[in-house]
């Protein structure tokens, strides 16, 4: 399995969430939540391709470095954690085996609703 977590992204994360920059939706409002791909490229013009993958949980590095095939398991918007994004990630994350993916997000989640 090549996709493995992102621990810098993870960290931003969580500093996120220690900043209180956190969404509280519910699980299935990510679908309406979720950057567009106008919304991702545009992020990534203005920020580059290393800031954009900070926002996704999951990167693999057999992927071409610097696509957006390279990076899975977004959990937020750009500006703030989006509760309902890591609830569908963590699901995701274990209907694949990815279990490092599913722990993050599971401990991301408590952080969330802890604070």
């Amino acid at each position: 399995m090549a996709t493995k977590l992102n621990r810098k992204a993870l960290d931003h994360a969580r500093a996120l969430v220690k900043k209180g920059k956190v969404e509280r939706d519910i699980r299935d409002d990510w679908s309406e939540h979720a950057p567009s791909t106008d919304d991702e490229n545009s992020f990534i013009d203005k920020h580059g391709f290393e800031e954009f993958s900070k926002w996704h949980l999951g990167i693999d590095r057999e992927e071409s470095e610097g696509t957006k095939g390279s990076v899975s398991f977004p959990f937020g918007d750009f500006r703030k954690v989006h509760r309902c994004a890591v609830i569908s990630l963590e699901s995701r994350a274990a209907q694949y085996d990815h279990d490092d993916i599913r722990k993050a997000a599971k401990d991301l989640l408590d952080e969330i609703d802890s604070g």
